[in-house]
């Protein structure tokens, strides 16, 4: 009997960033492999910081909602090619200090076996606005 392995699709790119809107890590790694890869957008790094195995990506998804609380990805575009995809997003949330972030960014996967065994993250870096002083 063989094994049917489901097609990644723009549609499953866009459950996975509903998930990112609902604050559901338990969605979201329904979607990784269990050898999954996150590269976050910072870190010491040329990578940003790579998280190795579910349990590692786990904890550094939901450390985002712990750093911003209201962490939303709007405007999302997707497209998938083979075992490869792309989603465009924008990206706003508050900080615990009050600052609000918003910012372009987008995820490179890499899929396998119907699951994402690499999300690379990127986002624009937007520069702290400067008040003029009169």
């Amino acid at each position: 009997m063989q094994t049917v392995i489901p097609e990644v699709t723009t549609e499953f790119l866009q459950a996975f960033a509903d998930a990112w809107n609902r604050h559901d890590v338990d969605a979201l790694m329904s979607f990784m492999a269990e050898d999954c890869i996150f590269e976050s957008s910072a870190g010491a790094e040329a990578c940003g910081t790579r998280y190795v195995g579910s349990e590692a990506v786990r904890a550094a998804f939901a450390e985002v909602w712990t750093v911003f609380s209201d962490a939303h990805w709007g405007n999302a575009r997707h497209f998938v090619h083979g075992d490869r995809g792309v989603s465009e997003w924008t990206f706003t949330g508050t900080r615990a200090d009050g600052t609000r972030v918003e910012v372009e960014g987008c995820d490179l996967f890499t899929f396998s076996g119907g699951k994402i065994v690499l999300k690379n993250s990127y986002r624009k870096n937007r520069l702290a606005a400067v008040q003029a002083t009169r």
